[in-house]
């Protein structure tokens, strides 16, 4: 059990008020973390504090809004978090933004600027924020959730597909700079998962079917099946894994 105990860790996760990213808060609180909560509303992550709070104890989870767009705001999420617990140990940078569906060829100068700016650049604005306290005490773990998008091309999701790639660089880039201090980069990179960001993905009844059909094990994902991923990067079991790509997304990519 030692393997994937987190007690005495803290995890921010961005983009945790619902779906991937407040499974993963979930999860990693059943597992002994600390947890913040924090979306765009700030109701919405009061929500799913008082949830986890009432399921392990008061004080296991806090919550902050905070927009990714705004880097002000993140450093607010991030000073929050130190001046409550003192650390960060895993950083979770789960939000993203996929405004744009259609032709590379047809988007605008905007959408493309914000789905970079929230799905890369704000990442890398966290872990400038984050990282400092880490390399002080020789130890923490980063994990950015990508997607298979940035791994396949597409007609549809380009330029969301584009920013998951970069993310993949991201992290090894990351990985290579912060490994000597004993901080691991990695992400996790999901298939179609049910969730609302998703949903104009799988709610089609004939599009559903026709990714089902071309997945090995029949079905899209549920948001805590992404979980234990994160759990895993980051709890001593993954102490020697850095700058991957962890691929769930039911052998689509295969």
């Amino acid at each position: 059990m030692n393997l994937f105990n987190l007690q005495g860790q803290v995890a921010l996760i961005t983009g945790s008020s619902r779906g991937i990213g407040r499974a993963i808060a979930e999860r990693m609180a059943e597992h002994g973390a600390k947890v913040v909560i924090s979306s765009r509303k700030q109701e919405a992550c009061d929500e799913v504090a008082k949830v986890i709070n009432d399921r392990h104890g008061a004080g296991t989870a806090i919550a902050h809004a905070a927009s990714i767009s705004n880097k002000a705001a993140l450093q607010g999420l991030v000073d929050k978090t130190l001046s409550t617990w003192g650390r960060i140990d895993t950083l979770v940078c789960n939000a993203a933004s996929n405004p744009y569906y259609g032709s590379q060829l047809e988007i605008g100068d905007e959408p493309f600027r914000k789905i970079l700016d929230n799905n890369i650049v704000a990442n890398n604005w966290l872990v400038q924020m984050v990282a400092p306290q880490m390399r002080a005490r020789r130890e923490g773990s980063i994990v950015i959730v990508s997607s298979i998008g940035g791994l396949r091309g597409s007609t549809v999701i380009g330029a969301y597909c584009i920013s998951k790639a970069a993310d993949m660089q991201l992290a090894r880039n990351l990985a290579c700079e912060l490994g000597p201090d004993n901080i691991r980069v990695n992400c996790i990179a999901p298939g179609l998962i049910k969730t609302d960001f998703a949903k104009a993905l799988w709610d089609n009844p004939e599009q559903l079917a026709a990714r089902n059909a071309e997945t090995p094990l029949r079905r899209i994902g549920d948001p805590d099946e992404i979980a234990g991923a994160a759990v895993y990067l980051a709890a001593p079991a993954s102490r020697f894994m850095t700058g991957q790509s962890l691929v769930i997304d039911g052998g689509v990519t295969i």
